[in-house]
């Protein structure tokens, strides 16, 4: 009986082991962007995302349908419209996000809600998306934790050949014209280190708002009418207002019509890092090209 009592515990301590072993393989650790460590014990069923481009990352890897509530701008794609919408960066709605009980929520590195959210026990993984590098970090990041690691890789390889394509679009003769980039009203510009200066940079143009100015700096009027942009971009709700302003008249850029004015749609493409980036540069190759025609 003793020999039998005791082969009897060995078993059952082995398979304690094995099913620790197993639980410990089955969790999810990643470090975010802020440099935490976060653990979850399986891929999220329920996720609350508080960035667009966020959101767009999540059901660009097949997981749309774990979505239960988003940021107040997040739209694409078109089923994430009717999910509860919780505020914004900066007046994310605690009490709304903790009711729905969400596994993670996804926020930008900057969000002040995080900590709050965490000290109410609510996973935070909170990621950047400042280049190029940041969105394919936090694609594969985020393939890691929706457990999509091929869905997440062969999204940014998708990505990488709609910019080799846009790039073989634009016409040789815009290659190193300087562009001015109007991200929004007050003469926010997206400078040569934001994603949107590298797809710019990518595509063969040189911008007027160089490295030292950063990724997204307000331009002085002076300084965009002494730098004579070759070309500018913008949406094209604020072209009006850009031809009334005083002295850009004398823009040799909208003398010419050389100017890409983006439907609302379109450009909001433009300005979210995320999935949609590859699209976004074809759509300025689009209009690249079709500059050059009307030439």
């Amino acid at each position: 009986m003793p020999v039998r009592r005791s082969a009897l515990q060995l078993l059952l301590a082995l398979m304690t082991c094995l099913a620790l072993s197993a639980a410990a393989q089955a969790q999810i650790v990643v470090k975010d962007d802020r440099g935490r460590t976060i653990r979850l014990a399986a891929p999220p069923q329920r996720i609350v995302s508080l960035l667009p481009s966020l959101t767009e990352s999540v059901c660009a890897l097949g997981a749309c349908d774990r979505l239960v509530g988003t940021d107040q701008f997040s739209n694409w794609p078109s089923q994430v419209r009717a999910l509860p919408k919780l505020g914004g960066i900066d007046d994310a709605q605690v009490e709304r996000i903790v009711a729905l009980r969400p596994d993670v929520v996804l926020a930008s590195r900057t969000a002040r809600v995080a900590a709050r959210l965490e000290s109410l026990g609510v996973p935070v993984i909170a990621l950047e998306s400042d280049t190029h590098a940041d969105v394919q970090a936090s694609l594969r990041l985020l393939g890691q934790v929706l457990d999509a690691q091929a869905r997440a890789d062969a999204l940014w390889v998708g990505i990488e050949t709609e910019f080799a394509r846009a790039r073989d679009r634009v016409p040789a003769a815009l290659v190193g014209k300087r562009v001015y980039f109007e991200v929004d009203e007050g003469l926010w510009a997206a400078g040569e280190p934001s994603f949107i200066g590298a797809t710019l940079k990518r595509l063969g143009l040189n911008n007027i708002a160089g490295p030292a100015m950063g990724a997204f700096p307000q331009l002085n009027p002076e300084f965009v009418i002494r730098a004579q942009p070759d070309l500018i971009m913008l949406s094209a709700t604020r072209l009006r207002d850009m031809r009334s302003r005083p002295g850009w008249s004398g823009l040799a850029a909208l003398q010419r019509h050389q100017i890409c004015a983006f439907a609302a749609a379109d450009f909001e493409v433009l300005v979210r890092p995320g999935p949609r980036m590859g699209e976004a540069a074809s759509k300025i190759a689009a209009c690249l090209a079709q500059l050059k025609a009307v030439q």
